[in-house]
């Protein structure tokens, strides 16, 4: 509860503000206004920080993936890194594409069926990278003598060699998923005027992956357009399958204990040890005996996988030669052999 002026207490705080000895300004500056972040209402954010972190350290697997199948393909190395992962609207992606640019449409399966209704992933390569590759490919070094135009369109032999090479690496794709869910992309067709097709929304959330690849004498960015649609389906799958997968597990614990309680164990128990003579072993016949060097009231030792667990005493029972437990090993004291 606030404590409560006397007047007294009132008429001297008055006093004080008259005569100046209160600063009254110093005290609303200890106070400043709050500020706050705006929120773009006409464009709010579909997916979290650790949704994008999540695709990040995906595509950085997809990264890894692609660089060892890139330097066998070319027979050169290169270095590939993941720039940005980003969310972003389509028409920020469609409106760093140029006429001459080449663009990939891929669609995906997930756990083995065609999503013929999602979104086509887009990939994007710059000119120069592509030409670099294809002239690696084709036994050169990559190196392009003359400077590229903004403009360059593509020979029906480049695109030929063109689709060899992103087909490669858009299936490789799938593979980066394995720890989340089942996922195949398949290469579907090239545009080579994508200004003039409406693929997406323009105002369709995606999320855009730029991918640096550095060669010894050439560098270019890849670009990967992922619909916003198609990611929210399946972070929906895979937080389905987590949640599934936690309770099966509680389900299925009584079943797992019963095929282990079912299931068979071989008990090995160990008599006594002796060094025998290969031309004694030749001359053994039937009643013959061999000392183990073992006194019968001693206690044997009974292993479990090479390992000794119990120790017991020789018996009988039914007429059957058999061995009394008399002692656990726990595994700080378990003997060795």
């Amino acid at each position: 509860m606030a404590e409560v002026l006397s007047q007294s207490q009132i008429d001297a705080l008055l006093a004080a503000a008259r005569s100046g000895e209160m600063d009254l300004t110093a005290t609303a500056q200890k106070s400043p206004e709050k500020k706050y972040r705006k929120y773009d209402f006409y464009s709010p954010r579909k997916f979290t920080k650790d949704r994008l972190k999540m695709l990040s350290g995906i595509f950085e697997n997809y990264t890894r993936m692609i660089n060892s199948r890139i330097n066998g393909l070319l027979h050169t190395t290169c270095e590939i890194e993941v720039e940005s992962v980003e969310e972003q609207r389509y028409y920020e992606f469609s409106n760093a594409l140029s006429e001459g640019d080449v663009l990939t449409l891929s669609e995906i399966e997930v756990e083995g069926k065609p999503q013929t209704e999602e979104t086509p992933v887009l990939f994007h390569f710059t000119t120069t990278l592509m030409l670099s590759m294809m002239d690696r490919l084709m036994g050169g070094d990559g190196e392009l003598g003359t400077k590229i135009s903004s403009g360059y369109s593509f020979t029906n032999l480049e695109l030929k060699l063109y689709e060899n090479i992103v087909k490669d690496l858009i299936q490789t794709l799938g593979g980066s998923w394995e720890n989340y869910i089942d996922l195949e992309f398949q290469f579907r067709r090239v545009e080579t005027n994508p200004t003039l097709v409406q693929l997406i929304g323009v105002d369709e959330t995606v999320v855009i992956v730029g991918i640096n690849i550095n060669f010894p004498n050439a560098s270019g960015r890849m670009s990967i357009c992922l619909p916003g649609m198609m990611l929210t389906n399946i972070f929906s799958r895979i937080t389905a399958a987590n949640q599934a997968g936690r309770g099966s597990g509680e389900d299925n614990s009584q079943a797992i204990l019963d095929i282990l309680r079912d299931s068979e164990l071989q008990i090995t128990a160990e008599l006594g040890r002796t060094t025998v003579q290969l031309q004694d072993i030749y001359f053994l016949h039937v009643g013959d005996v061999i000392d183990l060097g073992h006194p019968a009231t001693e206690p044997v030792q009974l292993y479990i996988g090479e390992q000794p667990w119990f120790s017991g005493k020789m018996g009988t029972q039914n007429n059957s030669m058999a061995v009394k437990i008399v002692e656990t090993y726990d595994d700080q004291g378990r003997r060795e052999k």
